[in-house]
């Protein structure tokens, strides 16, 4: 499975918020809670929040064997 328990950390550490997600990225509310919950995520989702918290994929998504 694809965990997002890294993009809360790198969120943390760079001071930013899931209001802070919603205004600055674009994010709704609804996505925010299936990134809470590491349902599946659409690309650009992906590519939005790394270009907001100017980082890569592997500090916000990992893979964590079933």
């Amino acid at each position: 499975m694809i965990s997002f328990d890294k993009l809360w950390v790198t969120m943390e550490k760079k001071g930013a918020s899931t209001y802070w997600l919603r205004e600055k990225c674009g994010i709704d509310s609804k996505t925010v809670r299936r990134l809470k919950a590491n349902e599946n995520m659409e690309t650009k989702t992906l590519n939005k929040l790394c270009a907001a918290l100017e980082c890569e994929l592997c500090d916000i998504a990992e893979y964590i064997p079933d």
